[in-house]
């Protein structure tokens, strides 16, 4: 079959075997570019795992995974198209959180990357706490900076992994309304989640992970009131 140059993320009969366990089985899905899809099912289906497929940080014992057409699987520079949250926020502990994002911006041949470094924090109030180690920062403010070092380079394609996870009202408000504007501006997004109002609110479409395969599913009806844009809750005080 011809790749679909089209489609932003083209996943052809993945599978994925850790030790003697098969987490995913000839996994076929395709995001079309400007999509938002949810990855949702049981801890341990295997969302993480195909996450990290779709990010090329892991290699597919079967199958392939494309960006708009190209192979992801070494391609080094197709890699800039892509943004990856980890569930852990992965940052360098003896780098401050400025340091953090220059460091990642060179990493991707970011043109003044400590001008985008306090692009950056300046745009999500984390400014006065620049020179300050992760550390010394709150687990919500860990996560900002996590996100933001993932859109360092712009990339085309973000993917995420439990991003609402331990944050608070104000955390979860702030992310939800950044990932609003990035689909708003036609940035394909892939998340998992177990948060049933955050696919409310963000999601075309939810594929659900299930004993080793992707099976699309329709959003929940309980989740029609949260779906509207622009009704994440009220950011509250620290």
């Amino acid at each position: 079959m011809m790749p679909d140059a089209t489609a932003a993320i083209e996943v052809r009969r993945l599978s994925k075997t850790l030790g003697r366990r098969t987490v995913l089985s000839g996994v076929d899905f395709q995001v079309a570019a400007g999509q938002s899809v949810a990855l949702t099912g049981a801890n341990g289906a295997g969302k993480t795992t195909l996450l990290r497929c779709l990010a090329s940080i892991l290699r597919p014992t079967a199958g392939l995974v494309r960006w708009f057409g190209r192979p992801a699987a070494g391609n080094p520079e197709g890699r800039r198209l892509i943004g990856w949250v980890a569930h852990e926020s992965l940052l360098y502990p003896q780098l401050t959180l400025r340091e953090n994002l220059a460091f990642a911006a060179r990493m991707c041949d970011v043109a003044q990357p400590w001008q985008r470094a306090d692009e950056l924090l300046a745009g999500t109030g984390l400014t006065p706490h620049a020179a300050r180690l992760p550390a010394a920062i709150s687990r919500g403010m860990r996560q900002r900076l996590a996100v933001l070092r993932a859109l360092v380079h712009s990339p085309r394609i973000l993917l995420l992994d439990e991003p609402f996870s331990g944050l608070d009202a104000e955390g979860t408000a702030w992310l939800g309304q950044l990932l609003d504007e990035l689909r708003a501006a036609g940035r394909t997004l892939c998340f998992a989640t177990h948060d049933e109002a955050a696919v409310g609110r963000l999601a075309d479409r939810v594929l659900e992970v299930r004993r080793g395969r992707v099976v699309e599913i329709e959003p929940g009806a309980a989740n029609a009131a949260d779906a509207a844009p622009g009704t994440w809750p009220a950011a509250r005080a620290a």
